[in-house]
């Protein structure tokens, strides 16, 4: 049986935008036979890393019975033991939320997780979704290089550092009920065909990897 992460990082429980994508993307994963275990980093956060060792395989300094070391262990072997992943990214003040940001500095471990010249990391050629949502109407050319600062920098981290097969699915103007110029009809088609493509993703990768 294959095994999905899935990571949820928003702070705005049932009403939020990423969670329902992540909900629609593992249900259509279970439906096909897969297992879900699931991260709710708001519900449950994870402490920024309290020591700099943390960032090197061999953890120098770092003491034995340090909460920060079992608790990276923790988190690396839940990664590790996923065949897939969906991440719940929103966009918060142009870039991740920093729970997102703290699973991340744990989960990087040049040498660990991450690959070396000479080799592959043992994450590496595992698929993981991003599916990120943004409150305001990215339309212009250049607004998403110079605002987005959400995908790129998951991108570099899970795809180039990690060696992960990274694919993202983006949805604009979900703030369109409290700012109306962002157009509502236009906000919710928007949003139901990034759930139609969120489910339908979760079914295809789950079906191709089971």
């Amino acid at each position: 049986m294959a095994t999905l992460l899935r990571i949820d990082s928003s702070i705005s429980g049932e009403a939020s935008f990423s969670r329902r994508l992540t909900a629609a993307f593992a249900h259509s994963w279970a439906e096909a036979g897969g297992e879900v275990v699931t991260r709710d980093l708001h519900a449950e956060q994870i402490p920024h890393l309290p020591h700099p060792g943390l960032h090197f395989p061999h953890r120098e300094g770092v003491p034995e019975d340090s909460p920060g070391r079992a608790l990276q262990d923790e988190l690396i072997e839940e990664a590790l033991a996923a065949d897939a992943f969906v991440i719940g990214a929103p966009l918060y003040n142009y870039s991740v939320p920093s729970t997102l940001r703290a699973w991340t500095d744990y989960l990087h471990v040049p040498g660990r997780t991450a690959g070396t010249p000479a080799s592959a990391g043992p994450l590496a050629g595992r698929p993981v979704v991003l599916l990120s949502t943004r409150g305001a109407a990215y339309d212009q050319p250049g607004q998403e290089e110079l605002l987005d600062h959400a995908v790129p920098a998951l991108r570099a981290l899970l795809g180039s550092a990690l060696g992960m097969d990274v694919e993202a699915i983006t949805v604009d103007r979900t703030l369109a009920e409290v700012i109306p110029a962002l157009d509502r009809e236009r906000a919710s088609a928007l949003f139901a065909d990034a759930l139609d493509r969120a489910s339908a993703r979760g079914r295809e990768l789950a079906a191709s990897l089971l």
